[in-house]
């Protein structure tokens, strides 16, 4: 079961996710807050496996909860929920560890898909949000290209499978299949990655991975070592 942490100064807002969230039986609403603030408190209670965050709250935004959740409640997947796509929002929540952003206006299949996402360790990003992150990793691809190849370096052969992977959207349970390892090897390997790479979480280490030209080619199999 999924248990998540539903934050928005709107009571409609709130229900409505609810609404949709409860349509899938491996997802269970275990807290509710209207303020970022409350939102924290709620986490340290309740210890979701996913926090939703609406940017613009009153007391505490989303964005500072976000931060501050990360430093008080790690294993939380916080994932933002807007109704806003501006860039500044998008950079500072990315940066700030969010592992995700939907807006508001998206398929609603988009917000369980997210919310599943978070849970299993992966990233997730709305369409619309995907490719303003894309548009930006292009125009300063040619200036961080070689930044990110140099904190690549770093990295074992096999965290740089895992990493391969990571940046290909694949959760830990299936980058373990398809290098055959078992899943809390791969946990290891990821917490050493970002680690290695100093990034704060998944998303930030597959954009590295992206700037470096990290992806597109599979990583080798057990044989191939």
């Amino acid at each position: 079961m999924i248990r998540v942490l539903v934050a928005d100064d709107e009571a409609m807002i709130r229900a409505g996710v609810r609404a949709i969230l409860t349509t899938d039986p491996d997802v269970e609403v275990v807290a509710e807050a209207a303020d970022g603030r409350a939102a924290v408190e709620a986490a340290r209670r309740h210890r979701p496996d996913v926090a939703l965050l609406d940017i613009r709250m009153p007391a505490v935004d989303g964005l500072a909860a976000a931060e501050e959740l990360r430093r008080v409640a790690p294993s939380v997947a916080v994932l933002m929920l807007t109704t806003f796509g501006e860039d500044e929002y998008i950079d500072r929540a990315l940066t700030g560890g969010a592992a995700g952003f939907r807006l508001k206006s998206g398929d609603p299949r988009e917000l369980l898909a997210a919310v599943h996402a978070g849970a299993d360790g992966a990233a997730f990003l709305s369409p619309k949000v995907a490719r303003r992150v894309i548009a930006a990793y292009a125009g300063a691809r040619t200036g961080r290209a070689a930044a990110a190849r140099a904190r690549i370096a770093v990295l074992t052969d096999r965290e740089r499978d895992v990493l391969t992977l990571l940046a290909g959207g694949l959760s830990n349970a299936a980058i373990a299949r398809r290098l055959f390892l078992v899943e809390g090897t791969v946990k290891a390997y990821v917490s050493a990655i970002l680690a290695r790479l100093r990034v704060r979480n998944r998303v930030q280490a597959a954009l590295v991975a992206h700037e470096a030209g990290l992806t597109g080619d599979e990583p080798a199999g057990p044989a191939a070592r």
